[in-house]
């Protein structure tokens, strides 16, 4: 327990995150999942199940609200505000759009929502150096609510999302940070009420040459065991990390999230095969909220739970070396 408390980066976790508290207690609600603990930044997710009732509904203060069915049961929803009386029977990615600053508006739900992704996108999600297109500055205010809708993108996303709260991998603030920037610019280019974005010539010219990849791969080396961000990854190649995301998955074939994942893993084993390092510290250290969520991904994918796989039992063949992942990418070949 004093290992854990003492970690800084369980310190840093415990921060209070830009959540919206306004469902607690609004009618029959449970939360089932929530991304509190997580050290997410930009986005905050909870998942809920809510029951047949009739409430308010308000936005948060600056926060943009993408309410997500991410099960689809068939139950009708009315939301009534101002000029605005929608009702919609829910089905799988059927999406409930809350700009900033609503507050003004009512919801009727005639039979449970077992599965309701709460995700909340901060305003900086939407700048340029996030989203690597010239923004307008009316893009934020020209977000609309008319009605819901069904977007299978944005369906999808959602339950990445729900996927990495309910089992936490070493890499997902890295894929929260990309899905916030996809959704983002999701929502700019298809959701505003007149064109407000543009390609940024600058920002999305060039892709990630040997040079620039090289120090990329380098870098995420040399701080596996730190506090990685998609953010301070992409500025070390120069783009937004919108287009490094998918210039990173262009040159090496997975995105960044997944690279790096899979390179923790195997700076997992190392540790566990170099001494006795508690085991709570080593999932701190890699990316995880706790041991508990560590222990799952590493059984996951190593076929055997790390105490076990420290043990020595069945050990696999020699971790692939960053020389190796060199020689594997083309471009470095």
């Amino acid at each position: 327990m004093s290992t854990h408390s003492a970690h800084p980066t369980a310190e840093r976790r415990q921060e209070p995150q830009p959540y919206c508290d306004f469902w607690q207690g609004r009618g029959p609600t449970r939360l089932i999942l929530s991304s509190i603990d997580r050290g997410w930044s930009g986005l905050s997710a909870e998942l809920r199940a809510h029951g047949k009732s009739e409430i308010p509904w308000r936005g948060t203060q600056s926060d943009t609200e993408i309410c997500v069915d991410v099960h689809g049961n068939g139950s009708p929803v009315t939301r009534r505000a101002t000029g605005v009386s929608d009702r919609t029977i829910t089905r799988r990615d059927t999406i409930w759009l809350t700009p900033a600053g609503w507050k003004e508006g009512s919801l009727d739900i005639g039979g449970d929502l077992p599965g309701i992704a709460h995700i909340y996108l901060d305003p900086s999600q939407f700048s340029p150096g996030k989203l690597g297109v010239e923004v307008d500055a009316s893009a934020l205010g020209a977000l609309r609510y008319d009605s819901a809708f069904e977007d299978p993108l944005l369906g999808e996303m959602a339950r990445a999302i729900a996927s990495e709260l309910q089992s936490e991998t070493s890499a997902g603030r890295l894929l929260v940070e990309s899905l916030a920037s996809s959704m983002a610019i999701r929502l700019i280019q298809k959701y505003t009420s007149s064109p407000a974005a543009r390609p940024a010539a600058v920002s999305a010219s060039g892709g990630l040459d040997r040079r620039r990849l090289s120090r990329v791969l380098d870098y995420i080396e040399a701080n596996l065991e730190g506090d990685l961000s998609l953010d301070r990854i992409a500025s070390i190649a120069y783009l937004s990390r919108f287009h490094f995301a998918r210039a990173f998955r262009q040159a090496v074939g997975h995105p960044p999230h997944r690279y790096v994942a899979a390179r923790r893993l195997e700076r997992a084993k190392a540790l566990l095969i170099q001494g006795d390092r508690p085991l709570v510290d080593i999932a701190l250290t890699l990316g995880f909220s706790n041991q508990a969520n560590f222990t799952r991904a590493f059984k996951q994918a190593a076929g055997m739970a790390p105490g076990q796989y420290r043990r020595g039992s069945g050990l696999p063949q020699p971790a692939m070396s960053l020389a190796d992942i060199r020689d594997a990418i083309p471009i470095l070949a």
